[in-house]
């Protein structure tokens, strides 16, 4: 028999948590599927772990950036204590998460979810009907499609390793392989970052993105651009073999390989065609109001929806914004407006708003003030030599973007979100009063007016 709820949300992950909470607590019956454990990416396998993993790197490398200057010796990553560390941030978090869905009144299912109708859907062969139903499952690594893919780790499984092994090749030069590579480099493995495009860490301003690139270098990580991988080979002894370049021929042995080359939308098997759901391949398509295009039904939110970032800040703002639709009526729509994003390297690479060629594209006039922080107390003090930033504003003097890389770029870039959301001016922004000395006084000699 078929059982009946306001609303069934499937995917137990940070867009899904938000639609389901907002949904109960306003009365409506709500159910919530996970095929996995519950919390989804971000607490289980994504920044939560990885950010505990990556304080020990941290620590390393300012340790190392202070030799010589009060500091001897260095301190090591312990990778067996470091994981069990991180356990203790991880393993305990999918039972207090069903547990709060549990005491809110929202009924938790385990199994996989399949649409059969508009408003009707299987978990594992049980069937329900859904005033509403909210599709938030995620995503999961991108096929390669090379020979031997079948040798390749994915990142979830390197979070979790046991051993480190010695020399690592994380395919792509993105933020996963790049995060990554420096976690590794600092528990004293050999990194190599291979990427396909011209450029590593797309999305940035290119000059900010050649400086973290420069600065893993030094770190010792190998970094190649225009740098496909074409096939992963096994030798005899168990090692690999990547063979990548244009027509393969660079050929770069390692211990592991590891995908870093991105995620796509994990609709297979969600029965979308059965429901009349439109999709394409960056994910549901949805409107302003986070609703599908094809089926009134059904809103959908975070990695998997077709909207323009897949971050747990904007995941969590969709799914507010479908819960108040499916509440109220569609009558608020999303604000993609001042959403920052941070690539954890080290240093790490921080931007909010577009690029100074984008913005250009779009037909944006804009100013860009640029520089470095190399000479400032907070980077010069910790022996930081690899910092930058690129401010863009308006005609009229609004923050229309900012791009910084550097110690605490993770959190400047929260001001300049601020003022970009908000529409405030360099000059609005110069006129706090900021506590000295931090990294936050120095925000007003990277505007312009000074």
């Amino acid at each position: 028999m078929s059982k009946q709820y306001d609303l069934v949300v499937v995917g137990a992950g940070v867009a899904g948590g938000a639609a389901a909470r907002a949904c109960r607590d306003a009365g409506m019956t709500v159910a919530i599927v996970e095929s996995d454990r519950f919390g989804g990416t971000c607490p289980l396998r994504g920044c939560n772990p990885k950010k505990v993993l990556l304080g020990a790197a941290q620590i390393v490398a300012l340790a190392r950036g202070l030799h010589g200057k009060g500091l001897r010796g260095e301190p090591e990553v312990d990778w067996a204590a470091l994981q069990a560390f991180k356990a203790g941030f991880v393993d305990k978090m999918p039972g207090r998460i069903e547990a709060a869905y549990s005491r809110r009144g929202i009924d938790t299912l385990h199994g996989h979810a399949r649409l059969t109708g508009p408003r009707t859907l299987e978990v594992d062969g049980q069937p329900l009907e859904a005033g509403r139903i909210f599709l938030g499952p995620g995503a999961y690594p991108a096929p390669l499609g090379i020979p031997g893919e079948e040798f390749v780790t994915l990142s979830d499984a390197f979070l979790d390793l046991a051993a480190l092994p010695g020399r690592i090749v994380f395919i792509g030069g993105g933020y996963i392989s790049f995060e990554f590579a420096h976690l590794a480099a600092r528990a004293g493995a050999r990194a190599t970052v291979l990427h396909r495009g011209a450029q590593v860490l797309g999305g940035f301003e290119p000059g900010l993105a050649e400086v973290v690139a420069q600065a893993s270098r030094q770190a010792g990580i190998e970094v190649h651009a225009a740098m496909p991988v074409r096939a992963v080979a096994r030798a005899a002894d168990g090692s690999l073999a990547v063979h990548a370049g244009p027509d393969g021929a660079e050929v770069f042995p390692c211990d592991m390989v590891v995908h870093g080359a991105g995620r796509v939308p994990a609709l297979d098997g969600l029965g979308l065609e059965a429901a009349g759901v439109a999709f394409g391949p960056r994910g549901i398509l949805v409107n302003e109001y986070m609703q599908s295009t094809s089926n009134p039904a059904v809103y959908a939110g975070g990695d998997a929806a077709s909207t323009p970032f897949a971050l747990t800040p904007s995941s969590n703002n969709e799914g507010q914004v479908a819960a108040h639709n499916m509440i109220h009526g569609n009558s608020l729509t999303v604000d993609q407006a001042g959403i920052p994003r941070v690539v954890f390297s080290i240093p790490p690479l921080a931007a909010v708003g577009p690029t100074e060629a984008e913005a250009r594209a779009h037909g944006l006039e804009v100013t860009a003030h640029q520089g470095d922080m190399n000479d400032w107390l907070p980077w010069q003090r910790l022996g930081e030599t690899h910092t930058g930033y690129k401010i863009l504003t308006a005609p009229d003097g609004r923050i229309v973007a900012a791009h910084l890389a550097g110690h605490h770029a993770e959190e400047l870039v929260n001001t300049f979100a601020l003022a970009v959301r908000l529409g405030l001016t360099a000059h609005e922004v110069r006129r706090t009063i900021w506590a000295y000395p931090t990294s936050g006084y120095y925000i007003q000699y990277m505007l312009p007016g000074q």
